[in-house]
């Protein structure tokens, strides 16, 4: 056991970069809701990948973005800087050809972290030109002191075996953190909460998915049956109709969407019973955020 390697992995970036996609695909199973939209991940996850010979602990960040001036921004932000304390490496994630103000500003967080960094550069099979790549990389290798760059592609699974390797050479020794057969630190009550919000990020368009969040009411284990009633939510009257649709053809889709994949996750049945109600400015009150399973760990 004397060789086993286990460690900490940060993955940090601006919001939208690919970082959940990334870690369910090294984990090898879905531990992190994914949505094209910004600011899907809300929370801290821990993921967990174990092999006879290490252990990697690798931790979903929420997205470290500017201009968000209500309070579960400010949340976003600390579950996300937060984290780079007792880690023993950092994923910086950053899109290919891609580089603004807000990967500036992870950059410049980043300076302060004194573990090992790895650039990772995402979505690099998007790529048309494949010349534009290697400037690219130069450039942005030269914003923070990175010990490698390594170009990905999180969706397609291109170049992650070596990202891999390069992970678990830089873990320290020492004994596995987790049991071998635990995924992640989360509930599953926690876990049907983040799947019923993903399938509402999927389906509805523009700002509404920011204005919801989804609250377990009722997780209860009947025989082979998983009995779970949710609350999604909404900061007005007139997005709650809006989540449930026309004649609660909204709600009804969300429900069996998320039943479905509840049921795999769990491998047992699943019923899945939703509401949705309205609780004004929840996403500017620390006081409904705590309440509603947003607090700093």
């Amino acid at each position: 056991m004397s060789e086993f390697r286990c460690g900490y992995v940060a993955i940090v970036g601006r919001p939208n970069v690919g970082k959940s996609t990334l870690m369910n695909y090294l984990i090898g199973q879905k531990v992190s809701i994914t949505s094209p939209k910004p600011q899907t991940t809300r929370h801290r996850i821990i993921g967990i990948k174990s092999e006879t010979d290490y252990q990697i602990v690798f931790v979903d960040t929420p997205g470290i973005h500017q201009g968000g001036r209500k309070a579960i921004n400010r949340y976003m932000n600390r579950a996300a800087t937060g984290t780079l304390e007792g880690v023993d490496l950092v994923l910086f994630l950053v899109v290919a050809g891609q580089w603004g103000s807000e990967d500036q500003a992870v950059a410049d967080r980043l300076r302060e972290f004194e573990g090992p960094i790895l650039l990772v550069v995402n979505k690099v099979d998007q790529v048309k030109e494949k010349a534009r790549l290697l400037p690219f990389l130069q450039q942005v290798s030269g914003q923070l002191n990175a010990q490698e760059v390594v170009p990905v592609s999180a969706l397609k699974g291109d170049n992650l075996k070596r990202l891999e390797q390069l992970i678990v050479a830089r873990l320290p020794l020492s004994e596995p953190i987790y049991p071998e057969d635990q995924i992640t630190d989360r509930s599953e009550r926690f876990l049907a909460a983040e799947v019923i919000r993903e399938k509402l990020m999927r389906r509805l368009s523009q700002e509404l998915p920011y204005a919801l969040t989804v609250e377990i009411e009722l997780f209860k284990e009947e025989g082979g049956l998983a009995r779970i009633a949710a609350v999604v939510w909404v900061e007005r009257e007139t997005q709650k109709g809006i989540v449930i649709g026309k004649g609660g053809e909204g709600l009804r889709e969300v429900g069996r969407q998320a039943r479905e994949e509840l049921e795999r996750m769990f491998e047992r049945k699943v019923f899945l019973e939703l509401w949705v109600k309205v609780r004004e400015g929840w996403s500017d009150d620390e006081r409904a955020l705590g309440s509603l399973g947003y607090t700093d760990e």
